[in-house]
């Protein structure tokens, strides 16, 4: 059943793990105008699963392509197909520092003065990505621990034929955060850049939020707010809603081994 995932067929491709019972998540042609090479956008299990297992898939990953994502419950939208999956080739042709400056160019254009204290220090200058963070831990041994955590949450299990965690988000049409910007693919290439810079991990996926571990966050204020402002171009609504200031919201992400994201 896995195998349908892959174009291949997943020839090569080996899963030792045992998984519940679940099924393949086709995308509904009333939501998605096509489904890419006729495939199944990812699979989905019946029933909630254990942190350990998510474990155990993150580390089959390497010889069974399949990204293990613990997803809110098997009720969403995305279990009757309210999905629009997106090549992976796309991603590459976005980057995190040319999305980060579009936003901020875009709400400057609309903001006023007092919303432009929002965004102090930086105001109308959009500072670019932040520095890479220092590693303090693998980021697998990271991603377990706090796959263990929202497993508490009772979360069934997807699993997505990518090469990577950032790709998930395409390749399983998830449309979380479609509020803030109309197309996956360029919130995809930001998380990779996180992924590469910040040793973060696809965790978790809810209707509208994503949680991700991560293995090398900001321990100094001043990057802690320049990663702050990366993560108001991603995902306003954390900030706003959370804290209100990138200086507040840096505080609350500073040494912090996971990022969660919330879109209204």
């Amino acid at each position: 059943m896995l195998g349908q995932l892959f174009a291949d067929g997943g020839d090569g491709r080996r899963i030792s793990v045992e998984l519940p019972p679940g099924d393949v998540v086709w995308p509904d042609p009333e939501y998605s105008q096509f489904s890419l090479d006729h495939l199944p956008a990812f699979w989905l299990s019946d029933l909630a699963v254990s942190g350990d297992l998510w474990a155990e898939l993150r580390v089959e990953h390497e010889h069974s392509g399949l990204w293990p994502v613990l997803l809110e419950d098997s009720v969403q939208p995305w279990s009757a197909g309210q999905i629009a999956p997106d090549a992976v080739a796309e991603i590459d042709n976005y980057h995190a520092a040319a999305f980060m400056a579009e936003v901020w160019s875009d709400w400057v254009e609309r903001a006023d003065a007092d919303q432009l204290e929002l965004l102090a220090p930086y105001g109308p200058q959009c500072p670019g990505p932040a520095p890479s963070g220092q590693f303090a831990a693998d980021p697998g041994v990271v991603a377990d621990w706090y796959a263990g955590l929202v497993a508490e949450r009772r979360t069934p299990l997807g699993l997505v034929a990518a090469e990577r965690g950032a790709d998930v988000l395409a390749v399983m049409g998830w449309q979380g955060a479609l509020n803030h910007n109309e197309w996956m693919v360029p919130l995809a290439a930001v998380v990779r850049s996180w992924e590469d810079r910040f040793g973060a991990r696809v965790v978790g996926l809810g209707f509208n939020t994503l949680d991700l571990s991560v293995a090398a966050p900001p321990v100094t204020r001043e990057h802690a707010l320049h990663v702050a402002a990366e993560h108001w171009t991603f995902c306003p609504d954390s900030v706003i809603y959370s804290s209100g200031t990138l200086m507040d919201y840096a505080e609350q992400i500073t040494g912090r081994n996971a990022w969660s994201f919330w879109w209204d």
